[in-house]
């Protein structure tokens, strides 16, 4: 299944009136392609509400030199912000994928939006993937040199050591299956 076809997919429940048929793969890949509206989708997705197109100027900007807000200079805000106004909340605005009132100053997400959310992790290098399976086998592979241990200094009873290596041969399936599963 491609991109296209993905998003489409995520786009049948969206409450939006933009049909999921308008929009093609490419004009996706155009709409991820460049960093900031991907960061503002981001932070859309992060608030709660609409925001300020200041505001998303300014976490954009700080995003992009990797700062706090207060530590931005004037001009990286304003090149940030011209590029927001005139260019990259139009394009998100006529996609049906956030609701920009230019004359307000004012941005929202639109339903349509979350349908980006899984490309705009996978694209930025978000890694979603569970990491507790990784901790878990962790975990076993302790307690199996911690068992290896007791049984050769004899400190644990045969009995006692097969039944400890049941309990992590058992505890090892089930990372397993936790693994294949996320």
């Amino acid at each position: 299944m491609g991109i296209g076809e993905a998003v489409a997919e995520r786009f049948e429940d969206r409450s939006s009136t933009a049909d999921a048929d308008d929009l093609e793969t490419d004009e996706i890949f155009h709409i991820l392609q460049t960093r900031r509206r991907r960061d503002v989708l981001r932070y859309l997705r992060q608030a709660d509400g609409p925001v300020r197109l200041g505001d998303l100027a300014e976490r954009v900007a700080a995003w992009e030199q990797g700062t706090t807000v207060d530590a931005l200079t004037s001009s990286e805000r304003q090149r940030v912000y011209i590029s927001l106004y005139q260019s990259h909340l139009p394009k998100l605005d006529r996609e049906g994928i956030v609701d920009y009132d230019k004359d307000r100053g004012i941005v929202e997400r639109t339903p349509l939006a979350a349908a980006f959310d899984p490309f705009i992790d996978e694209i930025d290098g978000v890694d979603r993937r569970d990491s507790w399976p990784r901790r878990y086998a962790a975990v076993a592979a302790l307690c199996t040199l911690l068992l290896a241990a007791l049984g050769a200094t004899g400190v644990v009873a045969p009995a006692g050591l097969a039944a400890g290596g049941a309990v992590i041969a058992a505890f090892a399936v089930v990372i397993g299956v936790h693994a294949r599963a996320t």
